[in-house]
């Protein structure tokens, strides 16, 4: 809890909160349309593919941004670019004119949005917090996404069963008011440059060496690529999972989700503890084996209370190994180049998602 101590971070923290929350109603919303819109399961996986995609595209040309010019405007930028689109696809989904691949696109627009925000977002937390509380603040950010996801897909499947897509994408919309509002009161004491900013394809191929002759940072890369890749098959296909069970619905969909938000929030609580009496390869292993045992269980039985109570250890597992890749990265990266690691970390990892959600 040491970051709440620094009040910069605490009120982007909360306002954050609500941004999340708003997102996830919009993910409900938009994978469960999918599957009203038609019945291709690749269609249905691809929602979350184009949400992933675009971070993979992006990541990289941020985290060049993020290092060379001003984090916070790239980030309130960002912030306004995906709150025009999703009132855009709020009016086009309201007037009943989407259609599947218009829907893909608008996610794939939002993902846009994202990839732009995440870099600088995730280097700005050296400039939130103290180093010493930075494993604390990237595990607190882990804790708060997890959160939501405890509450806003059920929130989000409740919205969708009443009052349509549309108004999950409304509520997306607003979330971003307040992060934006936050963001305009952070002040960020930054220390002044020596050098005059690189250019910015000479800061791309800058960082791009930086990774590539750095063996640790490649291997951890590979590896949050080959847990994305694996593990976005559960996300990506959960939508039929619950559209599979005769009760199945919006509401069933997006209790499933919750589960996996509540398993995420205790991995994220036990983290501390668990790294504390393993080291970082035993807990990486164990999260691997975890998730993979979670998909076992949604691939092989047909009870909703064990699809249930299998979406609990694949959200612990995720945040375990994700969180745990996050902060190596973190650690292991000077602050001039911070922000491209972390972004071709992303890239590995969104790109491993994108196409795992798509085979």
């Amino acid at each position: 809890m040491a970051p709440f101590r620094y009040p910069d971070f605490r009120r982007l923290w909360g306002a954050t909160l609500m941004s999340n929350f708003g997102g996830l109603v919009q993910a409900v919303g938009a994978a469960w349309l999918m599957t009203q819109l038609t019945d291709s399961a690749t269609l249905i996986a691809l929602v979350q593919a184009s949400n992933t995609l675009p971070v993979m595209l992006l990541a990289i040309a941020s985290g060049a941004l993020a290092d060379i010019f001003d984090r916070k405007t790239l980030l309130m930028s960002a912030l306004v670019f995906m709150t025009v689109v999703s009132l855009a696809l709020a009016v086009v989904a309201w007037t009943g004119g989407l259609t599947p691949w218009l829907l893909l696109g608008f996610t794939f627009l939002l993902g846009a949005g994202q990839a732009v925000y995440n870099p600088p977002w995730q280097a700005s937390m050296g400039d939130l917090v103290a180093r010493r509380d930075l494993p604390a603040a990237v595990s607190l950010n882990s804790v708060g996404f997890n959160l939501m996801r405890s509450v806003g897909p059920a929130a989000g499947g409740i919205i969708v069963a009443t009052l349509g897509a549309a108004a999950a994408f409304v509520v997306n919309a607003v979330s971003y008011l307040p992060l934006l509002g936050a963001m305009s009161r952070w002040k960020p004491q930054l220390a002044p440059r020596v050098t005059s900013p690189e250019p910015f394809m000479a800061a791309m191929g800058a960082g791009l060496r930086y990774v590539a002759l750095s063996p640790n940072l490649v291997r951890v890369m590979a590896r949050g690529a080959l847990f994305g890749f694996a593990a976005i098959a559960v996300l990506a296909l959960l939508p039929l999972v619950a559209k599979s069970h005769p009760q199945g619905g919006s509401l069933l969909f997006g209790g499933l989700l919750g589960c996996y938000g509540v398993g995420a929030i205790a991995g994220a609580l036990l983290n501390p503890r668990i790294r504390a009496r393993m080291d970082n390869e035993h807990v990486v292993r164990m999260a691997f084996a975890g998730f993979a045992m979670a998909a076992l269980v949604l691939g092989l039985t047909e009870s909703v209370w064990l699809h249930a109570a299998a979406m609990l250890p694949a959200g612990a597992a995720w945040v375990l190994a994700l969180s745990l890749f996050n902060v190596t990265v973190q650690l292991s990266t000077p602050r001039w180049v911070v922000a491209r690691a972390l972004a071709l970390y992303q890239t590995a990892t969104f790109g491993g998602m994108a196409a795992g959600a798509w085979v």
